[in-house]
């Protein structure tokens, strides 16, 4: 497994980790989710993403459960805030952050998280009162660093304007083969401020596997077909997506690779990336995405891959 610097921080996190949006919040059982956070052991794997929201506390509490007993120094852990935990608790004003962060860190069974997330940028909050907040919560020592998902790039830019206030050490963008969109202001954004990217559907929700076939119906095991964790997925299905994506399978046999290696290896060959958030709902998906950790992709095999995806790219 490789490790790569979080940010400006002083935290090495490994290349790949494990998430736990969809799978963990009640998506598999929590025997097989404890069986998955063991192989990431195994494997190397030391950085564990989820959120307060993720089942409403299911995840964390998950997780929370199957990592106690291990020692803390062992691993990266990180949690977000800002979605609603009931139909008063929502955003990012500074008594919740703190209420938030306080349950998280209950539910987690833990006296401090590595990486505390602003999950969504909050519209109706002072940006001064949340970067007040965040900045508190690092000096309390119940969060070692702070990060942000999904915000505008002008938003990013006036919080790091901001006198006085924790910096950010990571950005948490949707990144993949398929949807390119942070390469436009982002990435060279938080490149240039010592922000690191830490990606998350970087498969495309298991599309850029391959195993989604055009013009058949998903497999019955996978999150295409699972009522609780298709949500999202429907864009990502279409037709012409699915053909452009079969074009890849070919490629990655020639190079020597599975498409998991493939899919995984792009996001990661951005200096900018320093980890690929990947779900799994049984242990060998744990170590077929830990196999990924180290593999380079040429030019060449670089150029194939935006000729077979063409226009079904997202920029």
């Amino acid at each position: 497994m490789n490790f790569r610097k979080l940010g400006a921080s002083d935290i090495e996190v490994s290349d790949i980790s494990l998430g736990s949006w969809l799978t963990y919040s009640g998506g598999v059982a929590g025997e097989q989710a404890r069986a998955c956070v063991d192989a990431a052991f195994d494997a190397g794997i030391n950085f564990i993403d989820t959120a307060n929201v993720y089942g409403r506390g299911a995840s964390e509490t998950l997780l929370g459960g199957a990592l106690a007993g291990r020692e803390r120094s062992s691993y990266v852990l990180a949690t977000k805030v800002f979605f609603p935990m009931s139909s008063s608790d929502r955003g990012l004003s500074g008594a919740q952050i703190h209420k938030q962060l306080d349950a998280s860190l209950g539910r987690l069974q833990t006296d401090y998280v590595d990486l505390y997330q602003c999950h969504r940028y909050d519209e109706q909050t002072p940006l001064e009162e949340t970067m007040a907040a965040l900045t508190e919560v690092v000096r309390s020592g119940k969060a070692r660093h702070i990060g942000f998902s999904e915000w505008p790039a002008a938003k990013i830019e006036e919080s790091l304007a901001m006198p006085g206030v924790e910096r950010w050490v990571s950005s948490q963008p949707q990144y993949s083969m398929l949807w390119r969109a942070p390469e436009a202001e982002v990435i060279p954004l938080c490149e240039r401020e010592g922000i690191s990217q830490i990606v998350w559907s970087p498969l495309a929700q298991g599309v850029l596997t391959g195993k989604y076939q055009p013009g058949e119906p998903p497999p019955t095991d996978s999150r295409a077909a699972s009522e609780s964790m298709s949500g999202f997925i429907g864009s990502l299905i279409e037709p012409r997506v699915l053909e452009a994506v079969q074009r890849l399978v070919p490629i990655a046999r020639d190079a020597g690779l599975t498409m998991v290696q493939l899919a995984l290896a792009w996001v990661l060959r951005e200096p900018n990336v320093a980890s690929a958030i990947v779900g799994a709902s049984r242990p060998e998906q744990v170590h077929a995405n830990a196999s990924a950790s180290g593999v380079v992709l040429g030019a060449d095999l670089l150029s194939a891959i935006d000729a077979a995806l063409g226009d079904v790219v997202v920029r």
